[in-house]
C-alpha cells in the first residue's frame, strides 16, 4: 500500500449528561477523500471535553499507521481546537495530560493542524461517537439524530 502524503481526519466525542456515558468517533481519509478508516468506541463515564480529546488521541494514533507526512484534523470542539493552537489555556487540570499527549502526537507529523468546524461539517464523526454510546447501551439500531444529543 502506498503511503498517504496527507490525511484528513474528522473527530468527535460525545457525553450524555456531561459527565455521563461517553463515546468517540473518527474518520480518516486520504487527500483524495478515500476512506481509510472509521472507528467508534464507548469510553464509559466521561465529560464531553474528555471525550473530544480521547477521540483526537485515538485518531492520531491510528493515523500514524498510514505513515503520512501531514494531518489536518477537523473537530466541532472549539475549546479543544483553540487550546491546541495556543489561543486558549488549558484551565481544567484533568484535561492537561490529554492536551500534552495531543501536542506530542501532533508533533510526530511534519505538518499538522487542528481546525474548528461547525457540527454540521462533522456529521460522520458525530454519528460514530453516538454509535459508541448507543451500542454500549444496547441500542445498535439507533442513529445519531435520535434521542439524546452529544458532541460539542
Amino acid at each position: 500500500m502506498e503511503k498517504a502524503r496527507h490525511l484528513i481526519v474528522h473527530v468527535d466525542g460525545a457525553a450524555r449528561g456531561n459527565p455521563g456515558p461517553a463515546g468517540i468517533g473518527f474518520v480518516i481519509r486520504d487527500e483524495e477523500g478515500n476512506l481509510l478508516l472509521e472507528e467508534s468506541a464507548y469510553l464509559g463515564e466521561a465529560t464531553n471535553n474528555v471525550a473530544e480529546y480521547q477521540a483526537l488521541l485515538r485518531a492520531l494514533r491510528a493515523a500514524q499507521h498510514f505513515g503520512p507526512a501531514g494531518v489536518t484534523v477537523y473537530t466541532d470542539s472549539e475549546l479543544m481546537a483553540r487550546q491546541l493552537s495556543g489561543e486558549y489555556r488549558v484551565r481544567q487540570e484533568h484535561l492537561l495530560p490529554l492536551w500534552v499527549e495531543a501536542r506530542r502526537l501532533l508533533s510526530l507529523f511534519v505538518r499538522s493542524a487542528v481546525v474548528h468546524v461547525q457540527r454540521e461539517e462533522n456529521k460522520e464523526a458525530d454519528r460514530l461517537a453516538n454509535r459508541g454510546i448507543d451500542e454500549a447501551a444496547g441500542e445498535p439500531g439507533k442513529s445519531a439524530g435520535e434521542g439524546e444529543g452529544g458532541g460539542a
